[in-house]
């Protein structure tokens, strides 16, 4: 059996590709008929054209709200990034911590974001500390748990066979660990970016001066709904950009995946 051409693998990674926009398409369709007959008016769902104008109306106003949710959110996913990593890391290597403090991990996961946020303010004020720290609250703990279960998944007979040829903690680390806890590090980092732009628009609801949550608030109360949508539009956006940074990021960081998912020509089976 011949394996594939290229020319067949880009036609079907094409094909795979318009699927999802023929889907996007019909939601639209399904979406513009709803209006249009009526069957739910037009002010409490606007119409995909008019979310299209108030998208293009409030652009520039949208980019400058976008430009400060996007600071918080990578900061704090940053900062959640290494708060997760750091706290994997220790509960690796002193398993006393781990027994102590993991149970408190996941019910911190338990305590709803919305009844958090008020108590960030109080503490932090109206600026970017409170966001921030909602947004690490938000991050860590995806990152975290990927880490803690990319250890677990070591196979131990290579731990002890490196032992045995002398390697010390580092030396298991960089060649054992690390090459097997990489992959679920980056998928509870693809987790915790959709978080972060999320919690940074919860986090401005609360206040500020700036933010697509201070947008979204401003837009709420003035019942302006094709706006709303506008917003919603541009979160998404955002939240699938910085997941395909993520994605870029794994795989520059792991060349030797594309080395082994390259086609390697023609072969017979």
């Amino acid at each position: 059996m011949v394996a594939s051409s290229p020319r067949k693998r880009r036609w079907g990674s094409t094909i795979r590709k318009i699927y999802p926009a023929i889907g996007i398409i019909i939601l639209f369709a399904l979406w513009q008929a709803t209006v249009s007959l009526g069957i739910v008016p037009e002010f409490l769902l606007p119409s995909p054209g008019a979310v299209f104008r108030a998208l293009v109306g409030d652009g520039p106003l949208l980019f400058s709200h976008s430009i400060i949710s996007v600071q918080e959110a990578l900061l704090g996913l940053l900062l959640g990034s290494l708060l997760g990593v750091a706290l994997a890391m220790t509960m690796e290597y002193l398993p006393l911590v781990r027994k102590m403090f993991y149970p408190l991990m996941i019910v911190s996961q338990t305590i709803p974001t919305v009844a958090v946020a008020p108590l960030l303010v109080l503490w932090f004020g109206y600026g970017i500390e409170a966001k921030v720290v909602l947004i690490i609250l938000m991050t860590f703990f995806p990152i975290a748990m990927g880490i803690l279960d990319g250890f677990d998944s070591v196979d131990d007979d290579q731990i002890r066979l490196l032992k045995t040829m002398g390697a010390g903690p580092g030396q298991i680390l960089w060649y054992v660990k690390l090459p097997q806890v990489v992959p679920h590090f980056f998928a509870g980092l693809k987790i915790s970016a959709a978080y972060a732009i999320v919690g940074a628009v919860i986090a401005e609801w609360l206040g500020g001066s700036g933010g697509l949550g201070v947008y979204m608030t401003r837009v709420r109360k003035s019942f302006a709904f094709d706006r709303m949508f506008a917003v919603l539009f541009v979160i998404s956006a955002l939240s699938l950009l910085l997941l395909k940074g993520v994605d870029l990021l794994h795989r520059m960081a792991t060349p030797w995946r594309r080395d082994e998912t390259r086609p390697k020509g023609p072969t017979s089976l």
